[in-house]
């Protein structure tokens, strides 16, 4: 049987209970925020790190970079100079390609009177390797009417040309060749001493004779001596035999003796 003041009592244990569960409610509320805060503070202290990290980083990068633009500078500077003296030895070639034509067309002229007097020489030389040196002359002379040899080309072979004439004043050579002897051609052996002496000698030593560029023409020597003579110069010449003094018969140049 309810009474009212069983139901008071009844009110009166509820409203103790639910007293007594509040601060309960209330402190794992506050447990629970202050979890959460530690999280979203690690979290915002990570982010921090992070931040940080990358600021180094880019400071690191900006240093970097700083050397780098420095280094690019000084390059920069380098370049400008080189480009400066490649401009002022452009201006050079170009004042000199203007020049090439001149000099070429001063130039042509003087190999064409070298290539002449080189010709003019030969024919007033001591007649040895005679059709060398004329085809020499002739390919020279065929060479300054082409247009597809350049000038400095043309100019080198003039020298060269000029060049072996020289040579052959200051050396000893022996070859075979073709002379008329007694009125029949003969091979004979020519041996050339410089320019000081011509002489020749046929193959068995019968016939033995010397170039007189006084008089221009052979001469023939009689003597044992002579073809012992001629005989040693060519085997001194061919190198079967060792450099020594050689006595030769030569000409006697004009006004000796007069």
């Amino acid at each position: 049987m309810n009474t009212p003041l069983m139901n008071r009592g009844r009110w009166l244990a509820l409203a103790a209970g639910l007293s007594l569960a509040a601060p309960a409610v209330a402190v794992d509320q506050v447990i629970a925020e202050g979890e959460k805060r530690v999280q979203e503070n690690t979290s915002a202290q990570a982010e921090v790190d992070k931040l940080d990290d990358r600021k180094r980083d880019l400071v690191a990068d900006y240093a970097t970079a700083l050397k780098v633009v420095d280094g690019l500078k000084v390059y920069n500077a380098l370049l400008r100079k080189q480009v400066d003296n490649q401009q002022s030895e452009l201006a050079v070639l170009a004042d000199s390609m203007d020049k090439v034509s001149v000099i070429e067309r001063q130039i042509s002229p003087l190999m064409l009177r070298m290539v002449e007097g080189l010709d003019e020489f030969v024919r007033l030389d001591v007649p040895f390797l005679a059709e060398e040196r004329s085809k020499r002359i002739g390919d020279l002379r065929a060479m300054m009417e082409r247009a597809d040899v350049t000038a400095a080309e043309k100019f080198r072979r003039v020298i060269e040309a000029f060049q072996i004439e020289n040579d052959y004043g200051r050396t000893l050579e022996a070859y075979r060749g073709t002379l008329e002897v007694d009125g029949t051609s003969q091979q004979v052996d020519f041996l050339r001493v410089g320019r000081v002496a011509l002489l020749y000698q046929s193959p068995g030593g019968e016939r033995s004779g010397r170039w007189n560029q006084g008089t221009r023409s052979w001469e023939p020597l009689s003597g044992a001596e002579f073809r012992a003579y001629i005989a040693r110069g060519l085997a001194m010449a061919r190198k079967q035999s060792a450099p020594d003094l050689l006595v030769l018969p030569v000409a006697a140049a004009e006004g000796v003796g007069q």
